[in-house]
């Protein structure tokens, strides 16, 4: 039993160097994620947009050229 926890904590204080050099992600990987957070970023602006332009269109329409035409103009 001494054995087996001598040899874990030997293996532990070892392969802790090799932990504490863990590398930062590579350049290319770190401007592809900072692109998507960007392009997701664009997309919760447009949904935003697109809900509030929803929400002012609850007017009544009405149609500006309505008086230009002639009652004739809608039928044939």
């Amino acid at each position: 039993m001494g054995k087996l926890l001598a040899s874990a904590v030997i293996l532990a204080i070892l392969s802790s160097p090799a932990f504490a050099q863990k590398k930062e992600d590579e350049p290319l990987a770190i401007i592809e994620k900072d692109k998507q957070r960007q392009v997701e970023a664009v997309d919760r602006q447009y949904k935003r947009m697109m809900e509030r332009s929803r929400k002012d269109t609850d007017m009544p329409k009405t149609d500006p050229w309505s008086n230009m035409r002639t009652p004739n103009d809608g039928k044939r």
